[in-house]
């Protein structure tokens, strides 16, 4: 039998939540395994039942989705989080990341594309709002930058991944691109997350971008 992702859902809004586990409850490989009210019944959900894709609204009671998205991260590392949400405001997308979000969806996504992104999330990759995504890259590109020791440490094929992920490039369009397969596109990851010790790929573009590694102009 197939795999299934097992998702949680937390929002505050009763009609929306039961509206959106309806619709992934359609789709096969896709098991919503519990739903929240809030932040912290969200926790407590997720250290009991660990599943492997949170979807989090950002404006919840009792803890808001950049605390709730800390303390799930600490409960359960392996859960991937996505913060699904009707703001863009650049001060939630930077916090819902660096909480370690590794998605940030408005809410005004088609189901399909909601679909895919858990499946990338649970691939391990990251997805972004575009225009959420770009402010927010736009505002750290000038926040911090020059060569430091850190990026010195990063190889020259390293450093070409991280800007392909930067990109907004799966593991698979990565490999496509620079002729590797995509267990190596894995291995450079690894590589590049220990060397920056970070935990997910956006971590990673976010502090390159700070860094200096690249820039706008090389994305």
């Amino acid at each position: 039998m197939m795999e299934k992702i097992k998702v949680l859902v937390a929002d505050d809004h009763p009609v929306f939540r039961e509206g959106l586990v309806s619709l992934l409850t359609q789709e096969e490989d896709i098991e919503v395994i519990a739903q929240a009210s809030d932040g912290i019944e969200a926790v407590q959900l997720v250290h009991q039942l660990s599943p492997d894709v949170a979807i989090i609204d950002m404006s919840m009671p009792e803890l808001n989705g950049i605390e709730t998205t800390k303390k799930i991260k600490t409960a359960s590392p392996s859960t991937a989080i996505l913060v699904l949400t009707a703001y863009d405001y650049d001060a939630y997308v930077l916090g819902a990341i660096e909480a370690g979000a590794s998605g940030y969806l408005l809410k005004d996504i088609r189901i399909w594309e909601l679909v895919g992104a858990i499946r990338s999330l649970h691939a391990g990759e990251t997805v972004l709002d575009p225009t959420a995504a770009y402010k927010v890259f736009s505002r750290l590109a000038y926040s911090e930058g020059g060569a430091t020791e850190t990026s010195r440490e990063l190889h020259q094929r390293e450093l070409d991944v991280l800007k392909l992920a930067a990109k907004g490039m799966s593991n698979k369009e990565i490999a496509s691109e620079l002729s590797i397969s995509i267990q190596t596109v894995a291995s450079y990851f690894n590589a590049i997350f220990r060397k920056l010790n970070v935990d997910s790929r956006t971590q990673a573009v976010i502090h390159g971008l700070k860094k200096g590694l690249f820039t706008l102009d090389d994305l």
